[in-house]
């Protein structure tokens, strides 16, 4: 897995990009991999709670598929997601 940072504009926060080896990724899964939860059941608890964006906008289904792109934002840490080269 390998984790890179992209510089935003100034007053934004960075964005810790996560590569993905698939087309997609489902919320729950991205979490977890990217270390914003410990494991499925924070994941779980922290969408239902409303503290997970996605795309600058609340998300509260933990199966909703990302794709390359997008970004998630957990408790002010946000993620993006890249496409992982082969």
């Amino acid at each position: 897995m390998i984790f890179g940072r992209r510089k935003k504009p100034q007053g934004e926060p960075e964005v810790r990009l996560v590569e993905i080896r698939d087309d997609m990724i489902r919320l729950g899964q991205l979490l977890k991999l990217a270390d914003l939860v410990d494991d499925g059941t924070e994941a779980k608890e922290r969408i239902a709670a409303g503290e997970v964006l996605v795309n600058g906008e609340v998300e509260t289904r933990r199966g909703r598929q990302l794709v390359v792109g997008e970004t998630v934002t957990v408790h002010g840490q946000t993620v993006g997601i890249a496409a992982r080269e082969h």
